[in-house]
């Protein structure tokens, strides 16, 4: 199985709907680009739609920080990334970047992502033909840099005296 490293979406384009009334992209959206590549990221480890169908396991999102950097607005195409950070044997943990096709950088999202038996639902841990695929991925993106925006928190920095 070849991982792309990171892996990147193709482009997509920003939906009418979707701008706000100060006539940029409104913050939901962001997260639905981040989703869409997370899909696609999470078919190649092999838990997509019909993993959930066939065998009633699923990725839960748990915790997500999102950076917005630069306005998106209407006329604009992005494409995403996702870079596979960590995982454990119930979690996956991971860092996404939407760009606009001209290269520049409009947002960050750093996200904990769970692994569920939707029979509980309960977390649980990754079968191992499944855990195989997403330690793939792992290996191919531990080539890559730690991203710098990976890992921050938010807090008001203060000016000392």
């Amino acid at each position: 199985m070849s991982i792309p490293a990171p892996f990147v979406s193709p482009a997509m384009a920003i939906e009418k709907d979707w701008i706000d009334y100060n006539g940029h992209l409104n913050m939901a959206y962001y997260n639905v680009l981040f989703d869409r590549c997370s899909d696609e990221a999470f078919e190649l480890m092999g838990m997509g739609p019909d993993y959930v169908q066939q065998r009633r396991l699923t990725i839960y999102t748990a915790e997500v920080h999102v950076c917005y950097v630069r306005e998106l607005h209407l006329d604009h195409k992005v494409d995403v990334s996702f870079q596979l950070l960590d995982n454990d044997d119930k979690r996956l943990r991971a860092y996404q970047e939407i760009r606009h096709i001209d290269g520049w950088l409009a947002a960050t999202s750093e996200s904990l992502s769970l692994h569920v038996d939707m029979s509980g639902p309960k977390v649980a841990p990754f079968p191992a033909d499944v855990l195989a695929k997403v330690e793939v991925m792992r290996a191919a993106h531990a080539a890559l840099p730690m991203p710098e925006r990976a890992g921050r928190s938010i807090g008001i920095r203060r000016k000392n005296a």
